[in-house]
Formats: structure tokens, sequence, C-alpha cells
């Protein structure tokens, strides 16, 4: 695949999470762990659809197929047949915020060692990758990715060297890493999930019969029908071996947690549950509170799919207007894909979406969006509705203004490039095109997530993080070589 013909959209029309992440453990060789992770893979695809791949270990031989594109296209039936079978499989979709869309970029990364061969799958953004990598190098560690996530791997395999176990050395690696991170690594005859001790990303176990589990969300447990048995703690290592699992839980309450708020208003799907959180739930309740602090008179109420659905159920059963569907999405268009001249990036929005007419034609109507980054694809989609016959569009957001940027994974834009950072609120939704606009109040936060025993990180919001965070650092990885691009 050349890389010409992977091009994302306009920059930050939408965000983007960075990756997905799957590992299964079978000891007794019983589960088809390519199948379910295949299946799986299908399961997270919205978080990331840049690339994606399989890692096989059968007894310390690994087989590995990854490659840019879509889980149907980068696996077809020769491509699993060929990964053989396997005790461990691990698996990755990927969105890329530290690195660009090359091939080389794409996980699981397999490294090499005297001590085994070690499979590391990653979501989530470091903030000191430029330092680690730096003193890696003095050190002669070369690296062949412009990832953080190799620079993850070669922190704990310099760990490896000085203990016994990979656990022992992912153990010490932590207190070295710094920043989010929900891993999920393999060597010889374990499987490790490990996630960070703010918990920025989620990470959840699961079970199957005699097969264990670790995914990014649970929609991707429950789609292959294993059993969701509880959230990974932040700073805990999961070690699952033929025992089973046991944990390793020194870094485990060092902090009050810092799960990513927009977890819930966008990036994962509404069938999962994040920290007891149902996350159409949660959503439900955002379209709720907006429809307290900015109700209108109207006709429909609709939700911008997928993610602004949920939201718009809530306003509609708070404000007593009634939804309808609005919007037609385009199923067979991903996040990327080829789009040779720049009328066809700018147009996007139309290929993905169509205005349902019978539903907004003559009508008042109430759009919810998760969110307005820079203000392109809001006023394209607004476009369509009032050429479909809308007579007012009243725009509600079940998120805050995004004013930071965001070091932790997420596709936040350079603050300039913001449009709420540009355009006074009151100006914006004439410049956008709708007849009245509103946000969802950060103070509402808690509400959304009160089954949530973490504090929660609103960066990108309030310009407040969990843990100091580097300045002037964004999304340019050329010029800075490794630095924060989230």
């Amino acid at each position: 695949m050349q890389k010409e013909q992977w091009q994302r959209e306009t920059p930050w029309e939408k965000l983007h999470e960075e990756c997905g992440v799957f590992g299964i453990y079978d000891a007794t060789n019983k589960t088809n762990v390519v199948q379910k992770t295949y299946m799986a893979l299908y399961a997270l695809q919205h978080r990331g659809q840049e690339s994606c791949g399989i890692a096989v270990n059968n007894n310390g031989a690994v087989s590995l197929h990854k490659d840019l594109g879509l889980v149907p296209d980068v696996f077809t039936r020769e491509h699993l047949d060929g990964l053989g079978s396997g005790q461990i499989a691990i698996g990755h979709t990927r969105y890329s915020t530290t690195g660009h869309p090359y091939r080389f970029n794409a996980q699981p990364l397999l490294s090499r060692h005297f001590k085994g061969l070690m499979v590391l799958a990653h979501n989530g953004n470091l903030i000191n990758t430029a330092e680690l990598k730096s003193n890696l190098e003095h050190k002669g560690i070369t690296f062949q990715t412009t990832t953080d996530t190799e620079v993850i791997s070669s922190v704990i395999i310099e760990q490896w060297l000085q203990t016994e176990t990979l656990e022992a050395a992912v153990e010490i690696a932590m207190f070295h890493l710094k920043g989010a991170y929900s891993l999920v690594l393999s060597c010889d005859d374990k499987m490790l999930a490990v996630r960070d001790p703010y918990g920025f990303r989620p990470l959840c176990l699961g079970r199957m019969g005699d097969a264990w589990l670790v995914a990014s969300e649970s929609c991707a447990l429950e789609c292959i029908g294993a059993d969701f048995v509880r959230d990974i703690k932040p700073g805990e290592i999961v070690v699952i071996d033929k025992k089973g699992p046991h944990s390793i839980t020194t870094h485990c309450g060092k902090t009050e947690g810092g799960i990513c708020i927009f977890e819930y208003c966008y990036f994962a799907r509404p069938d999962s549950t994040i920290e007891g959180v149902s996350v159409h739930k949660s959503r439900l309740r955002a379209g709720r509170l907006l429809a307290q602090d900015y109700p209108v008179e109207a006709d429909v109420v609709i939700g911008v799919p997928d993610s602004g659905v949920d939201a718009a159920l809530g306003y509609a059963q708070e404000s007593g207007i009634p939804y309808g569907v609005g919007f037609i999405k385009n199923r067979y268009i991903a996040r990327t894909f080829i789009q040779p001249t720049q009328s066809q990036r700018e147009n996007s929005v139309k290929i993905k979406l169509n205005a349902l007419r019978e539903t907004v034609s003559g009508k008042r109507v109430v759009m919810l969006d998760d969110s307005i980054v820079r203000g392109t694809t809001s006023k394209r989609i607004v476009e369509i509705l009032r050429a479909a016959g809308a007579k007012e569009v009243h725009l509600r957001i079940a998120a805050p203004p995004f004013k930071y940027p965001c070091y932790f994974g997420t596709d936040v834009d350079r603050p300039e490039n913001l449009i709420a950072n540009k355009v006074p609120l009151d100006k914006l939704a004439e410049q956008i095109g709708v007849d009245s606009l509103g946000y969802l109040k950060a103070e509402h936060f808690p509400k959304l997530i009160e089954e949530c025993g973490l504090k929660y990180c609103e960066g990108c919001f309030s310009g407040k993080y969990p843990v100091p965070v580097p300045k002037q650092q964004y999304k340019d990885q050329e010029k800075y070589n490794f630095s924060i691009s989230e």
C-alpha cells in the first residue's frame, strides 16, 4: 500500500483516538485465538482506522501480520490462516498520534531478544518520549519506527536485561514511563496487561471458558462471546499464565486517577462500560443536561452519527421534543480513505452523511453532535440540513469547547487552530450557520460519570492536566522528532 493512497481527512475536522488493543490467552489451545482477535478488532475499529495487526505466540514462536488499512482489508483468509495457531494472540488498531501512517509504525511491535520474543501493543501517548529516546540512543540503541511505542518497548527490554522476568522488567520500567499507556504484551508462555498509574486510557479483563482476554473496551469482549470480569486498575500489571491471572500492584493507588472524559463523550462505543459507567447512559445524561441548560422550541431532535445519537435521545427525552433520524451515514466510508483531490477532501462530509429530508424538511431542528474542532465540519453538516429544507437549526454540543491540546493520545489540534480560541462563542453560531448554539458545561462532567470511582482528565477543555505537561510541543513530529503529539 503506497503512502499517498492513505490520506487523512482535512486535518482536525474530527477527533481521533490513538489505538485499540486486544489480547487473548488460552493455555489449553482450545480457543481459535486468531479468529477471536480478528473479530475483536472489528469491534475496536472505531479506535483506529489507519492500520491494524495481529501477532500469534505459539510456545515462544511468533507469527505476525500487520499493514495499513481497515481490518477486512488487511486480513484476508490467507493471512489469517498463515498466522497459524497458538496460545496467545495480540491485536491492535491504530490511528497515529505520534509517528506517521507508515506500515513500519503499525502494531503490534515484535522485538527479538536473547531473552525471548516480545510482542507489544500500546494505546496512549507518553509525555517524556524525547527524553527517554535520547537516553536510549546515547546507550547505542537504534529505532526502526517513529512511534513512542518502540520507546516503551526499548525501556522494558533494557530493564529485562537486569531482571529475571518480563513482569519485573515492566514493573521497573513504569517508574520511567510518564503519560498515558494501556499495554498488552506477550513473551513465551505469558501475557501481560498494563495500565498507567493515572488510567488515562481504558483497559479491561474478560474471560471465555479457559481463555482470558484483555481489551480497550468491553464491547470487544461481548462481541466475541466473552464475559466482562473487571476494569484493570490504574497502575496495575495483570500477568496471565497457565495458572490464570495475578496482579502486581506496586504502582496502584499512587494517584486519584485521570480517565479521559472524552472517552465517554466520543471515543468509546455506546455499548461499552468503562469504570462502571455505561457509555450510552453517560451520553443520554449529556443530552438531558443540554436540554435543561439550552431549551428551545423545535419540532424534531436529531443526532449526528454516531456519537451524537445517544445525546440526541437524551435531549428528546428531557425536552419532550420528538426524536427523529436526521442523517443516513455511509457505512462503507471510513475515517481514512482515498481522497486524491482537494475538492474531494472538502466534500468528504457530503460523502459520509446525507440528510433525511422527510425528517427535517420544513422543521425546526435541534441537532446534537459530540464536538466542534475547527468548525468546518459542523458548518458543512448545517448546510446539508438547510439544503434538505430545515427551517431552523439549533446546535447542541455534548462537550465543552476545545481550547487546549491533549498530551495523552487524542488528536486535539494546536490551540491557535481551535475555533473556540479564535471566535467568541456569541459569534460562533453565526459563523457555523445555526440559529442557536449550546455547549455542555464542564461542571456537569461529574454527573455524566457519577458511578466512576476515579477522577478524570479534562485538560483539553480546561487546560488543567493531572500531570505536568511539556510546553510548545504539538503535532509536528518531523520537526520535534518524538515530541508530544497530543
